[in-house]
């Protein structure tokens, strides 16, 4: 897959996304030079990190935002035809293994939403990957309102998370933001201290966007 060089600048990053307005993925693939997967079930990175190519973007699954320079994380999102978001947004992995962050401002969380360029990828379930559309993107700063809310359901989950406590977690935890399990695989593990202060192995969990969070910050 080409890729091109990295912004230099914000309204360089946000003129190449505007550019990208309304391009089926098979195009933009095309002009990439990468194949498009007959589905998404065994390629499910494979949108991000065409878009990711598209605009310059490193990539990867590194704790700093896709745009170190500019501090600026892409995220792709699945919307329907009109444009409300059809799933949860992950975030970043949690860190369970006892690096416990101190506070929200310096979270992996908060450094990844200080900035986000949202990218709508637009396509009914079913539909071909490469039939999907690109859609207007939006360069999001939070809100102190919704800075506040993500600070709020990140710290009643961190407690969760230093005090060993992961079976306490459900869907239901959070207004905007939740924990839920993150593997690839059955053997994908990670290490955590138990509520006795024991190293014990559990599943990855990640941070996730709520559905309807994305949605007022799309505007959807």
């Amino acid at each position: 897959m080409l890729r091109r060089a990295p912004p230099t600048s914000l309204p360089e990053l946000e003129a190449r996304a505007a550019a990208l307005t309304g391009l089926p993925l098979a195009r933009l693939a095309a002009e990439l030079d990468s194949p498009v997967p007959a589905d998404l079930r065994r390629a499910k990175g494979w949108v991000g990190q065409l878009v990711e190519a598209a605009l310059g973007a490193e990539g990867g699954s590194h704790p700093e935002p896709d745009f170190d320079a500019l501090g600026v994380e892409l995220k792709t999102i699945p919307v329907g035809r009109d444009g409300g978001p059809r799933e949860s947004t992950f975030v970043c992995t949690a860190p369970i293994e006892g690096a416990f962050e101190a506070s929200w401002e310096t979270s992996r969380v908060r450094r990844k939403l200080a900035r986000v360029l949202w990218v709508p990828i637009a396509g009914d379930r079913g539909e071909p990957p490469g039939a999907r559309t690109i859609g207007a993107p939006r360069l999001w700063v939070p809100s102190p309102v919704e800075d506040a809310a993500l600070a709020g359901d990140w710290l009643q989950l961190s407690e969760l998370i230093a005090g060993g406590e992961l079976h306490r977690i459900h869907g239901r935890l959070g207004a905007v933001l939740q924990l839920r399990p993150k593997a690839a695989n059955a053997a994908d593990y990670a290490w955590m201290l138990d509520e006795e202060g024991a190293w014990v192995r559990s599943v990855p969990f990640g941070f996730y966007l709520r559905a309807r969070f994305t949605r007022g910050v799309l505007g959807a």
